[in-house]
């Protein structure tokens, strides 16, 4: 249970990170610019962990590397950004909410991972709380803005449970770590992004002291570090946990929007994210749940333990 609660605190680096990230992309970096800003995003946080790794992606994980870089980095992080553009803090968080259950259903398809009772409880109630967040009526909010948002979180929920299958399941490359692949992939969806940007978008912006500021956080921050921590928990936690874990994503945005930003909450919306805080507490991973695959191997061979000792994702 204390592992497990360590690897759960450690993914939460990731949605909070990314909590925060609307907040940055919609205040301080260009509008306009959804290439050039997921290219610079996503090519210095891959250069960084690159230099840190120092490895070079082998066999399959040269293609499996640019896919994942294209979902995971290039389309999302361009999506991201027109979400954050285009939508409230707080709103453009929460609708990647409903993450948790895409997560579940496409792990449950390439994974086998059946979700558990307490997991698809707290998706459907912090699913209800998205639910009360959004559905206000007090204001329009953007239709493009929460298409970019929900076409964000089904690419990305693709993504994850692609990273995971193939860190985990047969044919996974050894000696491939989390730092490295998290490198190739960010490297590989910013190397795809800048023809992009350059093509659509022409010269580079010019940036401003905060923009450059608010780039590097971003990069450094709500990009590297978080990504690290995410593929982590991918790899130790079962998805359905990762996904809920997720909702912090959501609390971090609406908290950030509504005491920085100043965006007002109705009572029905601070209901919803008493909700979402639910979903996150009622998935958590239970102690007969943590113990059960360690009783299991006991009569087996040391392959499926030493295969899940290798974060390659």
């Amino acid at each position: 249970m204390e592992a497990n609660a360590r690897w759960v605190a450690l993914t939460a680096i990731a949605p909070v990170a990314w909590g925060t990230n609307y907040f940055v992309t919609h205040e301080f970096l260009p509008p306009d610019r959804p290439l050039y800003g997921a290219a610079l995003r996503a090519l210095p946080a891959g250069l960084v962990l690159l230099a840190l790794a120092r490895k070079r992606p082998h066999g399959a994980w040269w293609w499996r590397s640019a896919v994942l870089g294209l979902l995971n980095v290039s389309v999302f992080f361009v999506l991201v950004y027109v979400a954050a553009q285009l939508l409230p803090t707080s709103v453009a968080s929460t609708v990647m909410a409903v993450s948790p259950l895409t997560m579940m259903l496409i792990a449950w398809l390439l994974v086998g991972e059946r979700p558990r009772g307490a997991h698809l409880a707290g998706a459907v109630t912090g699913l209800a709380g998205v639910c009360l967040l959004l559905l206000t009526g007090a204001e329009a909010v953007s239709l493009p803005g929460v298409g970019a948002s929900v076409a964000a979180m089904l690419v990305s929920s693709l993504g994850y449970i692609l990273a995971k299958r193939w860190s985990t399941g047969t044919g996974g490359q050894a000696g491939t770590d989390v730092l490295a692949s998290t490198a190739w992939q960010l490297t590989a969806g910013g190397l795809m992004l800048l023809p992009a940007a350059v093509a659509v978008e022409g010269t580079p912006p010019v940036l401003s002291a905060p923009a450059i500021l608010a780039f590097g956080y971003v990069g450094l921050i709500a990009t590297a570090l978080a990504c690290v921590a995410w593929f982590t928990g991918l790899r130790r936690l079962p998805a359905g946990t990762v996904g809920l874990v997720g909702l912090l994503n959501p609390v971090a945005g609406v908290l950030l929007g509504t005491l920085v930003a100043a965006e007002a909450l109705t009572v029905q919306q601070w209901g919803g994210l008493l909700l979402v805080l639910a979903g996150v507490v009622l998935g958590r991973p239970s102690r007969t749940a943590d113990r059960a695959p360690k009783s299991r191997p006991a009569s087996r061979s040391l392959r499926r333990p030493e295969r899940l000792s290798r974060p390659d994702c």
